[in-house]
């Protein structure tokens, strides 16, 4: 489990393809202290497994099933990517519960600076708006966020200058894919709520 607290923005600096599936490799920094193949890590909000790892970079391989519901695919080597590493039973619940388990993707439609903020507005596939309320919790890229507004088809996150530095969301332009994840809980409540007589 994650926060979608980010702790690195890494680098891609490798991509090796075979057939449907791919290797990432990350220059990380030193967020790999403590880490072990077979850990878990969000890598753009994705939870993957570490299988190679270096002082500063590790390596995690992406099925064709992680690549046809992510934009992990449309990735290339230089590109940012935001990495967290999972939650220790003992750490501080910063975020909010976070799978790693992206639900779709969404598109960047617009992207306004304001002072004090930039406000971020991301289409979003009708199977996912359901789950979308305002003030409620949104996953974007492994980011967690507060949704500030939704409209039919849309939703907006405003996002404070630390945000913009620390995360990749700082780099986003419109027409950019970009992770979804929906709050869990909601899709709980919906399942319960369609099981009642």
């Amino acid at each position: 489990m994650f926060t979608g607290i980010v702790e690195a923005k890494a680098t891609i600096s490798a991509i090796d393809v075979d057939n449907d599936t791919a290797r990432l490799t990350l220059k990380t920094g030193d967020i790999t202290d403590g880490l072990a193949v077979g850990d878990s890590v969000a890598v753009a909000g994705t939870c993957l497994t570490v299988v190679a790892l270096e002082a500063d970079s590790l390596s995690v391989d992406v099925i064709t099933e992680t690549l046809r519901r992510t934009a992990l695919g449309s990735y290339q080597a230089g590109d940012g990517v935001n990495v967290e590493r999972a939650m220790a039973a003992s750490g501080r619940f910063d975020g909010h519960i976070v799978q790693g388990h992206v639900d779709g993707t969404g598109t960047v439609i617009s992207v306004k600076d304001e002072p004090g903020q930039r406000t971020v507005r991301v289409a979003v596939p009708d199977s996912l708006m359901g789950y979308v309320v305002e003030k409620g919790s949104i996953t974007l890229d492994g980011v967690s966020l507060t949704v500030a507004a939704v409209g039919p088809d849309w939703l907006e996150v405003a996002l404070i200058p630390h945000t913009l530095e620390v995360t990749t969301l700082g780099t986003n332009e419109t027409g950019d894919l970009i992770n979804i994840e929906v709050d869990i809980l909601a899709k709980y409540v919906e399942r319960l709520m369609r099981r009642q007589p």
